[in-house]
């Protein structure tokens, strides 16, 4: 027998909506509001399609397990809808665009989350006549466990990142571990299926919690140190005190090896990079105080010039200034923050 239009509505809002309202916590939660909307949309529409790869790939997967051992759903699933999920964030971690651990942690759950969506929406097609229990374990166990694993994946990239100062491909591997064996945990069901979303909902909003205050902690320490560093150095470059400096003295080096125009050059690019840091520092201080930020002509000309330097000084050129260009994962996440 069809279910009733308002029993069908109740079902999907169950099984729905629970990982979109605690995405809308977390992003509420960020106080610099590192995440914009389309950006969290964007990365919720990646998870969507993510979910339609996975099930055509979970579906060719199937011909070639055994039946009845559960091989598909406890050790399959977890590893091809893990990475498959993993991709975008990986990728926004690796360009920068993902600075720190909240911005992160966001980007894994959006992921997560339109996976769930696209997933929830399968089985309410595919299985609708099922009891309210199975939506509350589907809305508040499966699909949180999805946002959850994405978050996780996200937060430890970060994290190794953090520590070795750049991304690699290999800090990728361990939060990708972690998140498939979440997952492989989860479709286990060692307990029945409402004890697993009970430890679920209790376990996971105090480790987005944790995280959300230690990176909160962490930008306001990087603020305060990078402000004012960044703020010395472009002083004594307007003031031509840099000569003094140990920035100077390593520039005059380069002179033996470098065409004095491109040194020049190399001393432009870094004010650059200087003055765009600074700015993009007041944009954070700005929405960490409830205030708007707006992206002004200048900043755009002065990111066109920059390109401009790069190309005319040459690969060899920046990387010999490189100590001195901020291009550290905050640093080109902050220069892509502020250039969109």
């Amino acid at each position: 027998m069809n279910q009733l239009p308002v029993e069908r509505l109740l079902d999907t809002a169950v099984s729905l909506l629970p990982v979109f309202l605690f995405l809308v916590a977390l992003v509420f939660l960020d106080s610099y509001k590192l995440v914009k909307l389309h950006q969290v949309v964007g990365t919720i529409v990646f998870g969507a399609l993510a979910a339609v790869v996975a099930l055509f790939m979970n579906t060719w997967i199937a011909g070639y397990v055994p039946r009845g051992l559960h091989i598909l759903p406890r050790y399959a699933a977890p590893v091809t809808e893990e990475i498959l999920k993993a991709v975008f964030v990986v990728y926004l971690i690796r360009s920068g665009r993902a600075g720190f651990m909240v911005d992160s942690a966001i980007y894994g759950f959006a992921a997560g989350a339109g996976f769930a969506f696209m997933e929830n929406v399968y089985y309410l097609q595919a299985v609708p006549s099922q009891s309210m229990l199975v939506w509350l374990i589907r809305g508040f166990g499966t699909a949180v466990m999805h946002g959850g694993t994405a978050a996780i994946l996200a937060i430890i990239t970060r994290s190794l990142a953090d520590r070795a100062g750049a991304f690699r491909p290999w800090h990728a591997l361990p939060g990708l571990l972690a998140a498939m064996v979440v997952h492989s945990f989860f479709n286990h069901f060692p307990f029945p299926p409402q004890y697993m979303t009970a430890v679920l909902l209790i376990a996971l909003p105090p480790i987005m919690a944790f995280v959300f205050t230690r990176s909160e902690r962490s930008t306001r320490d990087w603020l305060g140190v990078g402000f004012d560093t960044d703020a010395t150095l472009l002083e004594q470059i307007d003031t031509g005190e840099v000569s003094e400096t140990k920035v100077g003295q390593y520039l005059h080096t380069l002179k033996s090896k470098f065409p004095g125009e491109l040194v020049a050059d190399m001393l432009c690019l870094l004010r650059l990079h200087l003055e765009l840091s600074i700015r993009a520092k007041g944009v954070l201080l700005m929405r960490r105080h409830g205030f708007g930020s707006k992206i002004e002509q200048d900043v755009r000309e002065k990111f066109s010039e920059m390109e401009y330097l790069e190309k005319n000084i040459g690969k060899t050129g920046v990387l010999a200034i490189k100590p001195f260009l901020h291009t550290s994962h905050r640093d080109l996440w902050q220069l892509y923050m502020i250039g969109k």
